[in-house]
């Protein structure tokens, strides 16, 4: 498992979620897909809030790409549930980033993730390293430090 019974501070980053009817399968049970989105909505809401949406990445040549993910489901998130879902940058380096997520009801954990992101070229999507500037920052929220 990859949270186990770990206590954590405040995340990095997080964002509030509603699941909705479409979310959900017959029995109001949130869709094990669905949770996938909801993770990179925060990875990219993260991103923006440190200036580094998709379009500016784009416009600068770079675009990140799912390259593996894994997931623990721990317990089932139903409609209507409130949830927080959370995007810590754990791993940099100079060409991928690995993200640890998790999916909350209140205090308890739902969902764990590790999501590692490739950085390619934006025009022919092949691996290449991310600017200096962004390394630095994502090296600086891997290593805890927050401006």
């Amino acid at each position: 498992m990859l949270c186990g019974s770990i206590r954590y501070g405040p995340p990095m980053f997080s964002i509030p979620i509603r699941v909705y009817w479409e979310d959900t399968d017959a029995g109001g049970v949130v869709y094990h897909a669905r949770y996938v989105a909801f993770l990179e909505r925060a990875r990219s809401d993260a991103l923006r809030a440190m200036g580094r949406g998709q379009q500016t990445l784009q416009q600068a040549g770079l675009v990140f790409a799912v390259h593996s993910m894994r997931l623990d489901f721990l317990r089932p998130a139903r409609l209507d549930d409130l949830l927080e879902v959370t995007a810590e940058v754990a791993r940099v380096g100079r060409a991928s980033v690995v993200f640890t997520q998790r999916i909350l009801r209140g205090e308890e954990l739902l969902l764990a993730a590790e999501v590692k992101v490739a950085a390619l070229r934006a025009e022919d999507f092949r691996p290449c390293p991310v600017e200096e500037s962004l390394y630095q920052e994502l090296k600086s929220l891997q290593d805890g430090r927050r401006e």
